[in-house]
């Protein structure tokens, strides 16, 4: 999946994923809870092991 195919998916522009992926960005909760979601994982497994 392209990172605008994803970004598409999570409600997202591709220049704020972009932002995300690169530190530029710090997502909220809710944000990374979609993030989560369309990654269907749960939220302390994509915290898991930091």
């Amino acid at each position: 999946m392209t990172q605008e195919a994803f970004a598409d998916h999570c409600g997202f522009t591709r220049t704020y994923m972009s932002r995300i992926e690169t530190g530029a960005a710090n997502p909220n909760l809710d944000a990374i809870k979609v993030l989560a979601d369309a990654l269907c994982v749960s939220l302390s497994d994509l915290f898991a092991d930091l």
